[in-house]
């Protein structure tokens, strides 16, 4: 009896475990922005339908440079980026942003929902775009919630060897790299930049689950809810004085951008998180302002600051969903009405890159 008890309740737990991980896959799958109703009278434009980015987005000049990286947790394929005409002096090297995607997205199809490489082309920096692949998670999300069983810190490690690889064939500066992501990529950003620390100069993260939040499949669905706290893992390869604090750790500045009508990823992770990474940079929050750019949605930004400079910057945005603010119209996770977080983004990491020049 007691071995048929014990059967049951592996096998409940079993059913439990897969409903999470049916419930995550819902949750996970793309969503458009709504477009503002037509009059009856015309005639609407054809759908355009969830499609995979071209071999090379937007813009065409430039190169569109495909390649693996080998890591611990196994291969991952990645495009890189590289603006046209840059003419290097002696030596010169160039910043390097590393975008993560969503889940059903690729790295194409971040690429031309941002439109970051056009930032690229005008700016001079590099943008790296790894790749999920489908055998190590179904819908193409970073495994950033694995973390009981090490999946999500081998996937960390194994972007950081792509970001180690380019650096070895391109004129990549080691100083000036930053990372961001939307989603399940902006999830994955966040902790590589709380594991690895000293690797990044700067991080941003665009509708994100705080870190900390979820150790398993089985746990990520509360965390990207908001009902799970937040908490920073340790850093791998760091080492701290004896009785140092968490004040002590040292953390990229982050930006951290989320809608406030987001129904995939709550909002609430976007504040749990900066207050998570202010305690541990020991910022205090400046008053809160509400700014709004024309006819886009108005954004409340609350920054942080220690000794006069920000090192975190919340941005919630009103009104908008689970969705890259200020993208493309009519692709999945862009919408075009919100402020530009590529521009912001831009701007937020280019005061890092310029202090490491």
């Amino acid at each position: 009896m007691a071995r048929r008890s014990r059967l049951f309740s592996l096998s409940a737990l079993t059913r439990a475990y897969q409903r999470n991980l049916k419930a995550f896959a819902r949750a996970a799958r793309p969503v458009r922005a709504k477009a503002p109703a037509a009059p009856r009278r015309v005639v609407p434009a054809p759908a355009v339908p969830a499609r995979r980015a071209a071999s090379k987005p937007v813009p065409a000049r430039g190169e569109w440079v495909g390649g693996v990286a080998p890591g611990p947790a196994g291969a991952r394929r990645y495009h890189l980026y590289i603006p046209p005409g840059l003419a290097l002096k002696a030596d010169e090297k160039l910043p390097l942003l590393v975008m993560l995607h969503g889940c059903g997205q690729t790295g194409g199809d971040l690429a031309a929902a941002t439109r970051m490489n056009r930032l690229a082309a005008r700016e001079r920096f590099l943008v790296l775009y790894p790749e999920q692949e489908r055998m190590a998670n179904a819908h193409g999300c970073w495994n950033w919630f694995e973390r009981r069983n090490g999946k999500a810190q081998a996937e960390a490690a194994t972007l950081l060897a792509a970001v180690d690889k380019v650096a070895r064939r391109y004129p990549v500066d080691l100083a000036r790299v930053a990372v961001a992501g939307l989603s399940a990529g902006a999830s994955m950003a966040v902790l590589m930049a709380a594991l690895y620390p000293q690797r990044f100069c700067a991080v941003a993260m665009h509708s994100g689950v705080a870190p900390g939040t979820a150790e398993s499949a089985a746990t990520a669905l509360a965390a990207m809810h908001g009902r799970r706290a937040a908490h920073l893992p340790e850093p791998l390869g760091v080492s701290l004085n004896q009785g140092a604090t968490s004040s002590a750790l040292p953390l990229p500045p982050l930006l951290v951008l989320h809608g406030d009508a987001d129904g995939v990823v709550s909002v609430r992770n976007a504040a749990a998180t900066a207050l998570l990474w202010a305690d541990a940079l020991g910022a205090r929050a400046g008053a809160l302002r509400t700014l709004q750019r024309g006819q886009r949605h108005a954004m409340r930004v609350t920054e942080f600051k220690t000794r006069g400079c920000t090192v975190v910057a919340l941005r919630e945005v009103a009104g908008l969903a689970h969705a890259w603010s200020g993208g493309v119209a009519q692709l999945p996770f862009s919408d075009p009405a919100g402020p530009d977080a590529s521009a912001l983004v831009w701007a937020f990491v280019a005061r890092q890159f310029a202090k490491n020049e």
